[in-house]
């Protein structure tokens, strides 16, 4: 039996589109619903240069310990290094590792010069300030994954078409739009 690696990286996108299922209430949802999760792909290569392309169908998203895991059923064909085929799978069942990439997201830098204000008599003297926020992602950090996604929608990496979808599950997530 062969081992494949396969190249996940799609999954993250996945995992966005899930979540905005499980998170966003019901009257969001009608609003802006996610686009659905039909496949993914997915591509390795093994040890002797043969190579794996073909889908992944999602079904669930479980957890076993503190790692996330996609279940579904794969469908897909090995190929040797010449090309040939030498095997196919159908709707298999397949449990796969999530890897959630991490990292720091800048959200927000705001910088106001001194401000002076006489409210009814109160004097308020305020000097610069310098306001920066930023989502750090990674397991466990649900907003700053949440806002990472976003940013990386309006930076122009990301479906434009999630955004909706996302934008419903942080207000959800902070209580907004009751």
């Amino acid at each position: 039996m062969k081992r494949v690696v396969l190249s996940l990286s799609a999954l993250m996108v996945a995992l966005l589109t899930a979540l905005a299922f499980t998170v966003v209430p019901a009257s969001a949802q009608q609003a802006a619903a996610p686009p659905p999760l039909d496949s993914v792909p997915v591509s390795g290569t093994t040890e002797d240069g043969s190579t794996f392309t073909g889908t992944v169908v999602p079904t669930a998203f479980t957890s076993q310990g503190r790692q996330l895991l996609l279940n579904g059923t794969l469908t897909g064909t090995m190929r040797d290094a010449s090309g040939a085929t030498t095997g196919t799978v159908s709707d298999t069942p397949v449990s796969l590792p999530v890897a959630l990439p991490s990292g720091i997201c800048p959200i927000l830098h705001l910088t106001l010069g001194p401000l002076d204000l006489n409210l009814l008599g109160l004097k308020v003297h305020l000097d610069r300030v310098v306001l920066d926020i930023t989502a750090i992602s990674g397991p466990g950090n649900l907003l700053g994954n949440l806002l990472c996604a976003i940013a990386g929608i309006l930076d122009g990496t990301g479906d434009l078409a999630l955004l909706p979808g996302l934008l419903a599950q942080l207000n959800a997530l902070l209580g907004l739009g009751r």
